[in-house]
């Protein structure tokens, strides 16, 4: 097997970091993996790529040339002739399906979230029975993808893109008088759901809420949000929120948290999320993409409805209300997300993917 594993970008978050992961249990198997990039953008997935040994070939082209971005994957699939094509999100599928088609080579699809805007969404349903397998990498995404493009059973597969790591660096118990240091990780755009963060410490303002504890929140990640984010900060007079930029060691930034927010309006997966719950965090998260599934409300933190800063308030109270228990509701967490997302289930998982499409041969 000769696999094209072709993505958006090589940008520093989202589908992009799992690909060493994934392409190992594809290379273990004894299968021959290129990336293909059609745009590098800030470039930060390359270097895991570079040192799990991937070859990598990066477009030197935009995000909206599409017709240019096929070409130049046409010309560079020619001269790779792989047996497969791997897609990873809309852009890069709807180009991968294009050149299958073509060429008569076998494609699969990566669905890695729950939102998928217009276009994208009307290209894929045109399309949707050219992929050769559909891979999603969550139970909700997998239930999306059949409903939104009718696939069968029999040609979806989910490989959720989340291993937990026992050797991860664990956060540490809240001890009295500190900080209580809460934190996200994500890009400052509309999506994750920031905005909303803000409307929840404005309204526990209006409502007098004293936390006992003196906190604090850092958002690691950059994006087009920054400077809105930062006014809303000051406008309702939060002087402790600290964006802090993307991360080159997500790890070690959630190890010195006590507490993890994920306030996102959409998401498939969620690496950050199921992160947090590796280092021993408690959650509060959005009740969206793959989170409702492993989060236990009130056991290993809290879910709350998308979009609704009322119920996001409430269980940053209820969160700071209660410091102490938050490190024995975070082993809770850790319990939870080792049990599902084990390394043995995401390599078990990838590789169930490859027979499927080997007994297609």
């Amino acid at each position: 097997m000769k696999i094209a594993y072709v993505i958006n970008s090589l940008e520093g978050g989202g589908a992009a970091l799992p690909v060493p992961a994934v392409t190992r249990v594809m290379r273990d198997a004894g299968a021959q993996v290129t990336v293909f990039a059609l745009t590098r953008r800030d470039g930060r997935a390359l270097p895991a790529m570079l040192a799990d040994g991937l070859e990598v070939v990066i477009r030197d082209g935009g995000e909206k040339d599409h017709l240019a971005a096929a070409r130049w994957l046409d010309g560079a699939l020619q001269t790779y002739q792989p047996s497969h094509v791997w897609t990873s999100l809309s852009r890069a599928s709807v180009i991968g399906l294009v050149y299958g088609w073509r060429h008569n080579v076998p494609v699969v699809v990566w669905q890695h979230n729950a939102y998928l805007n217009a276009t994208g969404r009307r290209l894929l349903r045109l399309l949707r029975r050219r992929p050769a397998l559909w891979v999603s990498d969550s139970d909700l995404v997998d239930t999306l993808t059949s409903e939104r493009f009718a696939v069968p059973p029999e040609r979806r597969v989910i490989w959720p893109l989340f291993a937990a790591d026992p050797n991860a660096p664990q956060s540490q118990p809240w001890q009295a008088g500190a900080t209580l240091r809460i934190g996200s990780l994500g890009r400052l755009n509309r999506i994750k759901g920031y905005d909303v963060l803000l409307a929840a410490l404005e309204i526990l303002q209006a409502r007098g809420f004293k936390s006992p504890v003196r906190f604090e929140i850092m958002i690691a990640g950059d994006g087009e949000e920054h400077a809105a984010l930062r006014a809303t900060a000051q406008r309702i007079g939060f002087a402790d929120l600290h964006l802090v930029g993307y991360t080159e060691q997500p790890r070690e930034f959630l190890a010195g948290l006590h507490l993890y927010l994920q306030p996102s309006r959409a998401e498939g997966l969620c690496i950050a999320m199921h992160e947090a719950m590796q280092a021993g965090l408690p959650v509060i998260a959005s009740a969206v993409g793959q989170m409702p599934y492993t989060m236990e409300h009130e056991v290993g933190g809290w879910l709350v409805p998308p979009n609704e800063p009322k119920a996001l308030a409430d269980a940053l109270a209820a969160a700071l209300s209660r410091p102490a228990q938050l490190a024995a509701m975070g082993q809770l967490a850790r319990t939870r997300v080792f049990a599902r997302f084990s390394e043995t289930a995401f390599r078990q998982a990838g590789e169930s993917a490859l027979a499927r499409l080997q007994s297609q041969a």
